[in-house]
């Protein structure tokens, strides 16, 4: 069998497992590894972004809509290190991800050396596993288990950490595929007692509510749960991370679920007397107050992590299984049923919530713009299609309330870290993933500083991704929590920001800006309809502040409209 370099049947084995897009920058430790790469351009693209984290949040876009498992590269010490913030946001929101890292000879491990950092011993708490190979004849191997572990059970961050010597030393390449690891164990067989025992639970449930997470997505579960609610006649609302999972039209869905969240579901919680949560993991978020939390329920909780089970909330039955495979199981044992009294309770608050806020946010009679508004008519142009890429803090929690998705896998965001400045990298692999999908980035003034330098990969590579700042010269949120519990002590917040504009055509990106809401319609379809990048920079109204709210640490029952 003919050898190889270690770099090579890095690149092989990525091949094998069917990788056609990397993200990553280069430096001295994976310099092999590139120098590899290079001979195998017909099959694998590569993505030269501006920074590590720029790497990273764009491979967590690319896998959160295309399903496959996002690559990433990058050099040892600062570049690997740049990598940590993407791991601990993919880790948290279940995000699959193969890292490849390269590092220092092994000669030289534990010295010191120029670049070198633990980049194993750092990543450990946020990685589903990491390994740092120093002998060639391993990657193959490692490689293979990687991408296994990576994707299986629920979905995580892998890192390879990899030396220069075992890069550039040679090796005989044989691949095989992991499919079982010994002592690991990712998919629970299911219980069909505790299936019996949901089933008489819910058949026996008054004012029952669904919760739905991002594991009915991950699980490609969007038809069994429509199946479950439509048989059972249950009503359904959904975490941040499982918006899109149904549409947002749906008769039975009732709204999102949080902080900011809308008023019925959060309301109802603690008069359900039935919580089915399906793939989420009750976040402080969406409780509130744990001791107050779903107070005449029980709980029927289906989680493929066991270690989310009774670990916020306890449960009456725990279903540790595929979202899939449990919904179908669970189907045939249920009753036929209807709960439109109850359903009609979410629809009074609806209306309550529309007169107290939805309506005084995207009907202004002032000459002034908010970014409600805003998203709603971006939501009405796109008829609820798009892929939306959300930042973090108002821009995030608006969109979210707003945009009415009416695909499913359409909502991509940081939710567990609630990362500042991922929505720019993970729109541009969100676009290299979906192509044929509109994409698009909706971001704050704060959260695009963070991560701008990536308008050059944008620019570079012509993908067609939509940018849409809402500018309001603030840290929204956190202005927000400042004016309502810190008696409007602005510390630190209020932004004195670039000109954007000037940013985009300095990268070749077609641009505008809106001041004057009697141009917002038509700026909002350019924006669409134009077929290339495009940043639009909205001037929003400074202080507008996002209702309902949770206040934290209270009771969800405690939700304020004002």
């Amino acid at each position: 069998m003919k050898e190889i370099t270690g770099s090579e049947a890095l690149i092989k084995s990525l091949i094998e497992e069917d990788v056609n897009t990397i993200f990553g920058y280069p430096g001295g430790a994976i310099m092999p590894i590139y120098d590899s790469l290079y001979s195998y351009l017909d099959k694998i693209k590569h993505i030269l972004t501006r920074h590590e984290q720029g790497a990273i949040h764009a491979a967590q876009g690319y896998s959160r809509v295309s399903g496959k498992v996002g690559v990433c590269f990058a050099t040892s010490g600062p570049g690997a290190t740049n990598l940590i913030t993407g791991i601990a946001d993919a880790q948290i929101d279940s995000t699959p991800l193969v890292c490849i890292t390269g590092q220092v000879p092994s000669q030289l491990l534990g010295t010191d050396a120029f670049q070198e950092s633990d980049v194993i011993g750092i990543s450990m708490p946020v990685t589903k596993w990491n390994y740092q190979i120093t002998n060639a004849n391993e990657i193959a191997d490692i490689i293979s288990r990687a991408f296994y572990i990576a994707k299986s059970g629920r979905p995580g961050p892998v890192l390879i950490d990899i030396t220069k010597d075992a890069q550039f030393s040679n090796v005989s390449f044989n691949y095989k595929k992991c499919d079982k690891i010994r002592s690991y164990h990712p998919y629970p067989i299911i219980k069909k007692t505790k299936i019996k025992e949901a089933a008489k639970i819910i058949n026996n449930s008054k004012k029952p509510l669904i919760l739905v997470g991002q594991g009915i997505l991950l699980s490609k579960a969007e038809n069994e749960l429509l199946q479950l609610s439509e048989k059972t006649g249950i009503p359904v609302a959904s975490t941040l991370l499982g918006l899109s999972a149904i549409s947002c039209h749906h008769k039975n869905y009732v709204g999102y679920l949080g902080m900011h969240g809308n008023y019925g579901p959060n309301l109802k919680t603690n008069e359900a007397d039935l919580l089915i949560a399906i793939g989420m993991r009750f976040d402080d978020r969406v409780t509130g107050d744990t001791t107050k939390y779903g107070i005449n329920a029980k709980v029927i909780h289906i989680e493929i992590d066991p270690s989310e089970i009774d670990k916020i909330i306890k449960t009456d039955v725990a279903i540790n299984a595929d979202a899939k495979e449990a919904i179908l199981n669970l189907i045939p044992h249920l009753k036929k049923n209807h709960h439109e009294n109850w359903i009609n309770e979410f629809r009074t608050c609806d209306k309550v919530e529309y007169e107290k806020i939805i309506d005084k946010e995207i009907n202004v009679v002032e000459d002034k713009i908010l970014m409600a508004d805003v998203i709603n008519r971006i939501s009405n142009l796109t008829k609820g299609k798009s892929i939306v890429v959300t930042d973090v803090g108002q821009n995030q929690m608006v969109t979210s309330r707003y945009y009415k998705f009416s695909e499913s896998n359409s909502n991509i965001t940081s939710g567990g870290l609630g990362t500042m400045g991922f929505a720019l990298p993970a729109s541009l692999g969100a676009k290299i993933g979906q192509p044929k999908r509109e994409v698009i980035a909706i971001i704050g003034d704060g959260g695009i500083q963070m991560t701008i330098q990536e308008l050059a990969t944008i620019s570079q590579y012509n993908i067609k991704v939509k940018i849409l700042i809402l500018n309001n010269n603030f840290l929204g949120m956190v202005r927000q929590w400042q004016e309502l519990f810190f008696d409007n002590r602005y510390s630190f917040t209020e932004m004195k920001n670039p000109n954007f504009n000037i940013i985009a055509d300095g990268y070749g990106i077609k641009n505008n800006k809106v001041e004057n809401k009697n141009d917002l319609d038509k700026c909002l379809k350019e924006f669409i309809n134009y077929d290339g990048s495009y940043l639009l920079n909205v001037v929003v109204e400074k202080e507008e502040n996002v209702f309902p709210m949770v206040p934290s640490g209270e009771s969800v029952s405690n939700i304020r409209l004002e």
